[in-house]
């Protein structure tokens, strides 16, 4: 979990890489969500529902791993 330690929330969409856009959420990151050709997503508690839902690639069903605690 200490890699992770200061990960920004991506959701709901995510970002493709660390530079890239995709929220205006500076929440730290919680949840890693895995995607299909594309790097993992990492969201907050409040962006893993949208991100599950919107963001492109997301596995279903969805694997998400524990990243942070809250």
């Amino acid at each position: 979990m200490g890699v992770h330690r200061n990960a920004r929330c991506r959701g709901p969409y995510g970002g493709e890489g660390e530079d890239a856009g995709g929220t205006d959420c500076s929440d730290p990151a919680v949840f890693e969500v895995v995607r299909h050709g594309r790097p993992p997503l990492w969201v907050c508690p409040v962006h893993l529902g949208p991100a599950l839902l919107l963001a492109p690639g997301v596995l279903w069903p969805p694997v998400i791993r524990l990243i942070r605690h809250p």
